[in-house]
Order: structure tokens, then sequence, then C-alpha cells
């Protein structure tokens, strides 16, 4: 029996790669959703937004476990707000807590239950590369994970509320990219010769991401999704699912050297991230600055 332990497996092209991976013989998806059903005993309750049910998810799926281990870890789950203004009820701004944040708390309490040959995959954007000119003009500052959580406190923050909230994203997907490369680069990761992967699944219509987004813009996002065969920017949900599927199972391997999967009209491409996130002193001071606001040692 193989183990897959997956966020954002609930909606848009996520869900599908859930459904694909599902569906193979001898596989469980242990998945973590804010609504489970009760029919479905691998859906596990999840809000990223709180820690406490972070760590409650950890060690509901160690309890499943039953001390085999976990064959691949997909870190799937992402949002966006309009603005920068909300904060988690442990105090940090929302989108780096959730997008970030909560899944590096996950990679810790779950990183002695990773199976030897392990794959890891955190889901990230190419808008934390100011190169791409992306939809978003609003590319990372930094990687600061103290000014990150708690941005009032960030000489340079935006004060322009749309402007922060794009930022706090792009900033939250150049997190993903680093805290993956810091994770591929500890003695875990090497003695146990897991693959970790950051995955750039391009824009996609149909999925979540635009949720606090005005009604139009949020319903012409979910008309998108049926109709990227016209739409040469954008990725079509079945074509990203079934990337993020193959990245996971491992019928796709990366390249000698390559950590960075992205998606471009359809296909899945290997390239490398932004200047910034190939920096290995904001990798190291993320992952050491991320494990004091947890409290981790």
């Amino acid at each position: 029996m193989k183990t897959i332990v997956m966020t954002g497996g609930t909606s848009g092209f996520g869900a599908d790669a859930r459904a694909r991976l599902a569906a193979r013989p001898g596989t469980r998806v242990l998945s973590g959703s804010r609504s489970t059903a009760p029919t479905d005993p691998d859906a596990l309750p999840l809000d990223l937004a709180r820690l406490d049910s972070v760590r409650a998810f950890a060690q509901a799926v160690i309890d499943r476990l039953d001390g085999t281990g976990i064959d691949a870890l997909v870190l799937n789950a992402g949002l966006s707000f309009r603005t920068g203004d909300r904060r988690t009820g442990d105090g940090f701004e929302t989108t780096f807590a959730v997008n970030h944040l909560a899944h590096y708390l996950l990679i810790r309490l779950l990183m002695p239950h990773l199976g030897p040959k392990a794959t890891i995959i955190l889901t990230t954007s190419g808008t934390h590369d100011p190169d791409l000119k992306t939809f978003l003009p609003t590319p990372p500052r930094h990687a600061d994970a103290r000014l990150l959580a708690r941005p009032e406190t960030d000489p340079q923050r935006d004060t322009d509320p749309r402007s922060a909230g794009g930022r706090a994203y792009t900033s939250s997907k150049l997190c993903n990219i680093l805290t993956a490369r810091a994770l591929a680069a500890r003695p875990e990761a090497r003695d146990g010769h897991w693959q970790v992967l950051a995955f750039d699944p391009g824009p996609t219509p149909g999925t979540g991401l635009l949720r606090d987004t005005p009604p139009a813009l949020r319903l012409t996002w979910r008309l998108l999704g049926g109709a990227t065969r016209l739409m040469s920017r954008f990725n079509s949900r079945t074509a990203v699912a079934a990337a993020l599927t193959d990245l996971t199972i491992g019928t796709v391997a990366a390249p000698p050297g390559h950590y960075y999967a992205r998606v471009v009209g359809n296909q899945l491409t290997w390239t490398t991230p932004s200047q910034l996130a190939r920096r290995d002193d904001a990798r190291d001071a993320l992952w050491a600055d991320s494990a004091d606001l947890l409290s981790l040692s």
C-alpha cells in the first residue's frame, strides 16, 4: 500500500489530481480539508489558518500510518486575498501563514515519517519571479519570515492594500521554493534519497485561487476553466492535474540538477526559479526563522 498525504485536494486541479491518485490500485490518499465528508475515511479535518489544526492533522496522519511510511507528501493548498490586512488567530498574516508557514510546520512534523525515496512537492507560482512578468506586478522584495508574518513591522511594507495583498501572495510562493530547496539540503533528505520538488502550475482557470475577487472576475475565471484550449496563455486543469499526478507517483522524474517543474502551454517543463529563490542565504534564513516563529528547535 502506497500512502500519499495531500493538502489542496478538494478543488481545482488539486481535486482532479487527488482523484487520479486515489484511483490507482494499492494507493491511499490522506487529504486535509476544512469540510470533510463523513463517507470519506481518508479525508481528515485541516484548517491551514490554525496551527493547532495543522498539528492535529499531522497527528491524525501519523495515527493512520500505523508505523508505515509516507511515500509522497503533496503540499498543494494555497490562497490569495485582494488585500494584505488579514491575520490568523495565531497573529500571522494569513496568506503567508497558510501558503508557507502551515506547510513548513507539516513538513517538520511529518519528516520523521517520510519513507525512503519519498517525493515531496510544494506548489508554487511563477508570480514569484519578476522576470516572468506575470499578471501580478508585485514580485517579492525578500523572504524574511519575521517581516512576512507581521508585515506591519516591515519598513518597506506596501501602503496600498491591493499591492500588499499581491505582494503577500508572491512572497509566499517564493517561500515555497526556498523551503523545497532547504528541505532537499537537509541530511534526512539526502540519507532518505527523497525527491523534493517545487511545482508551478502556471495560470490555470477553474480553480478557487481567485475566491476573494469580485463576483464578475470569479465567474470569468471559472468560465475560462472550460475554454482554455482557446486561450494559449492559460493551462487546462486536466493537463496540470496530470502533471502533478505524474510527479507524485514518479512517472516523470526531475532531470539531474532540476527541482522546479513548471507547466507551460499544458506541457511540463523544467526551468530555474528567480535569482532570489536560488540564494542559499535566503533559503537557510527562511528555514531557521520559520522554526523560530513556530517555537521549533
